[in-house]
């Protein structure tokens, strides 16, 4: 399996699914004209990440290296909304099944909605994420 890395374009973010590192990032807007075109190949690649690795049981290996998810996000609608939760639903799903994963959501200084939009959708999926502050 290949890592996965999309370019950010003016209504798409850039996408990093880094295989040899274990670290998923998703950063800038999320606004694309066909979102189901621009998300399934991501969602699908994720699973077959996580499929990859749990017929190899790495779980010891990731209790010292945790698989990480960083979500960068200055802005994306609600359609964007629905596929960033089938991702985290994924995320959830394989933690529940003994992955240390990590889950990283960044917002801008003042940004209050993005962080709520963060804490919504952790209390959605009943999973920690931990919260961090950009200033700019």
């Amino acid at each position: 399996m290949n890592s996965l890395y999309i370019d950010a374009t003016a209504k798409s973010p850039k996408v990093t699914l880094d295989i040899e590192k274990n670290v998923f990032q998703i950063e800038g807007n999320s606004r694309p004209e066909n979102v189901r075109d621009f998300y399934y190949p991501i969602i699908d690649l994720l699973k077959e990440y996580f499929e990859g690795l749990s017929k190899k049981n790495f779980q010891e290996y990731f209790e010292e290296f945790p698989i990480k998810f960083n979500f960068k996000l200055d802005y994306f609608n609600s359609s964007s909304a629905k596929f960033l939760s089938d991702i985290l639903v994924i995320i959830k799903k394989y933690a529940d099944l003994g992955f240390n994963i990590k889950v990283y959501w960044y917002f801008e200084e003042h940004d209050d909605d993005m962080k709520e939009v963060g804490e919504d959708f952790a209390d959605m999926i009943t999973y920690p994420f931990s919260f961090i502050m950009v200033q700019r």
